[in-house]
Parts: C-alpha cells; structure tokens; sequence
C-alpha cells in the first residue's frame, strides 16, 4: 500500500504540473482564457458532481453555513485561481508560471503572519528568503528572453494573483474539511468553481462558442480535466490516505522540474542556467520550511 501511495503521489504531481502545458497548446489555436477554463469546468463538471453524491453523508446534512464557506472557497480556490492562472498564462512561460505558483506554502505564512499575528521564525525567514531569490533570477531569464518585459511582469503579477487567492483558499479550508471532510468539500467546492466558469463565459461570450472552438482546443481542454484536473485530485486524496500528508507534499517539488522540462519538450521553451537555479533555490526554500 505504502508503494502504491508513493506511485500516486508522483503522479498527482506530474498531472498538476501538466496543466500549464496543455494551456500554452491550447492558446496557439487561437482560444481565449475565459473559453478554454469554461470548457475545461464543463468537462470537469460531471465528475465533481459524482464524487459528490459518493462523498454525501445523509446523516449529516449541508447547512445553509456550510453551502456559504463552500461557495466561498470554490470562489477563491477553484475558480478566481483558476482564471488568473490562465491569464497569465498569456504572457509567461510555463515553467515560471508553475515557480510563482509553488509559492503559495509561503504566502500562507505571509499572511498568517499579517493576520493572525502568527510569528515567522528565523527559519522562516530564510525560507522566504530562498524562495523570492529563486523567483527573481526565474523572472530575470524570462525577461531576457521576452520582446516585451511588460507582458512578463504582467502575466506574473496575474499569476501571482492566483497563487495568493489559493493560499488564502488554504487558510479558510481547513476548520471546514475538519467538520465536511476533504471529499465532499474538495467536490461541492469544486462544483460552485465550475459554475462560475461557466457563469462568467456565458456573460462575456456567446454561448456558441463553446461548440465551435476546433477539435484540437476540445481535445486539449478533456485533457485538462481528466488528466490535470479531475485525476490528480483523486490520486492525491488516495496517496494522503496511503502514506500521509508529510510525503506527499514532499513529491509536489516535482512539480515545477516536470513542467520545465515538458515545457522544454513539447513547447519549446528555452531552459537558462539563470531559470535552473531560481528553480533549485524555491523548491529549496519549500523543502526549508516544511521541514519539522
């Protein structure tokens, strides 16, 4: 069991990081940010509502609370996340993207710390330290490698965006997963992230425009929500229940070399010296403070 908890783990992993890549390939066809999320939300969609109704537990019935920090928390961690990450996927490589985004573990301690007035130890601080300095020499080899710089430091500051509103996603959830449970909170939340989605293209776009997109961006987009969505989701609550919480958030360093190196691979991103060790210094900064 053991094994096969760590073989999940990589590969929930893999599947996270595999995101980005799929999106980058989506926009060469010409698809824009708010059609591709609806698109992968509506794929995604019918397997959220049935690992709902496996997860429902009719002895202990929804309250009207419960359905608002629900609502809240698929608006901050499923969909606002969602949305600012495909934006910003616009303007940087993936490979950066998925550096800005493996920072959420230290704005949960930023804001912990302006908030609730938690400390930040000296470990802490040089974690952080790693960390932003890893960020800036990625950010230095995007910029090198930009026409326009102002688009990079857009699509970070968007990206940027996505990783605060999941962080702030992490610090709401966990009184409610302690009463709901993770499945039925990971299913109905993700269930609201999807009809805002769908919400927000149905405003802002003709509703035909979903069905008239090309096969490769349909493709690509049940990619999304089989494979980066839906799938690494479940493969993560299965490893957390096989081998614990501790080991799997260690195999999610994997996350940021796996997308550099599809991003390499399958798009053609150009990998510096400068990007490879911002990369090293983050997942370093990561490993610093979760170490007990």
């Amino acid at each position: 069991m053991g094994q096969l908890g760590w073989i999940f783990a990589v590969f929930s992993a893999i599947g996270f990081s595999f995101k980005a890549i799929l999106v980058k390939l989506a926009y060469r066809h010409g698809v824009d940010a708010e059609t591709l999320l609806a698109l992968r939300m509506s794929f995604s969609l019918p397997f959220f509502l049935v690992m709902g109704w496996r997860a429902r537990n009719v002895e202990s019935p929804l309250a009207g609370r419960d359905w608002a920090a629900l609502f809240g928390l698929g608006l901050l961690g499923y969909y606002l996340a969602s949305y600012l990450d495909f934006l910003g996927l616009r303007y940087i490589t993936a490979a950066l993207e998925r550096l800005i985004l493996f920072l959420y573990p230290t704005l949960v301690i930023v804001l912990s710390a302006v908030f609730l007035r938690k400390p930040v130890t000296r470990r802490i601080g040089i974690a952080l330290a790693l960390c932003y300095a890893g960020i800036g020499l990625a950010v230095t080899h995007d910029l090198q490698v930009a026409g326009d710089r102002s688009v990079v430091a857009l699509g970070c500051l968007l990206v940027f965006g996505s990783a605060v509103s999941y962080a702030l996603y992490l610090m709401g959830n966990g009184e409610v997963v302690v009463r709901l449970g993770a499945a039925r909170v990971t299913a109905v939340a993700s269930s609201f992230a999807c009809l805002l989605s769908i919400g927000q293209f149905l405003v802002l776009r003709p509703a035909h425009w979903l069905v008239s997109q090309p096969p490769a961006v349909h493709g690509l987009a049940l990619a999304m929500a089989v494979f980066a969505t839906v799938l690494p989701v479940w493969l993560l609550a299965e490893a957390i229940r096989r081998i614990g919480a501790g080991p799997v958030a260690l195999t999610s360093n994997l996350g940021p070399v796996g997308t550099m190196l599809l991003g390499w691979l399958l798009l053609g991103e150009a990998i510096g010296g400068s990007q490879i060790l911002g990369a090293t210094l983050v997942i370093g900064g990561v490993l610093v403070m979760a170490r007990r």
